[in-house]
């Protein structure tokens, strides 16, 4: 139990973060109205996806430094993991526009960046399928990954911010947290971000497991 009281914090957070997303009080803007409340949803999401891989991306140059199968298969893990996250953060963005924009897929650099950045970590697990050697696939595969985050953060943090975008904090528009966001906004987002990335990391955990068992009953 002692080693698992983060899956509790975790379970006790999102709780936390649904209950009081769904019905806690959120400030009257204009536009945005409640669909203010998917900031716990949709931007803790793509923290977490963020924050998972990074990891993916240091468990690939310790693979290529010791050669640890292991590190590999934590890579590729938390990578897929990731990709997870991506889609429900463009599920819940897609459904935010739709009420906000008028239409869920709006021509934005940053949305048209994601799209770009999540094709390339799905080439990330097309290129893994297409060795037969293990050795082989998992050196050329940690490479991409590091390359893949490499260009993917400023694919979504640069780059909308060189020209117009309609999100927020890109193009010259204010960040939420500046004009939208209160002190009891906060109280539930930060929140969020740690939930959602601790889900993200026992959902990697539980793949992890699944793969060590698979291979060790295909051994």
């Amino acid at each position: 139990m002692n080693k698992n009281w983060w899956k509790a914090l975790a379970v006790l957070i999102l709780t936390y973060v649904v209950l009081q997303g769904l019905l806690g009080p959120v400030p009257r803007q204009p536009i945005l109205n409640e669909s203010i409340r998917n900031v716990y949803f949709h931007v803790p999401l793509w923290f977490g996806m963020i924050i998972l891989l990074l990891t993916s991306a240091i468990y690939s140059i310790r693979y290529l430094r010791s050669g640890r199968v292991g590190d590999d298969i934590i890579a590729v893990e938390f990578a897929n993991t990731s990709i997870l996250f991506g889609l429900l953060g463009c599920i819940t963005g897609a459904l935010w526009a739709n009420f906000t924009w008028g239409e869920p897929w709006p021509n934005d650099p940053k949305l048209n960046s994601v799209a770009v950045g999540m094709l390339l970590y799905l080439a990330y697990l097309i290129l893994r399928g297409s060795f037969d050697d293990e050795q082989r696939r998992a050196r050329i595969s940690a490479v991409y990954n590091i390359f893949a985050f490499a260009v993917f953060v400023p694919l979504i943090f640069i780059v909308p911010r060189l020209t117009d975008s309609l999100h927020p904090g890109n193009g010259g528009n204010p960040a939420f947290g500046k004009y939208d966001m209160d002190s009891q906004m906060r109280m539930v987002f930060y929140p969020a971000v740690i939930g959602f990335t601790l889900l993200g990391v026992w959902i990697t955990e539980l793949r992890v497991r699944m793969r060590r068992i698979k291979t060790a009953l295909e051994d």
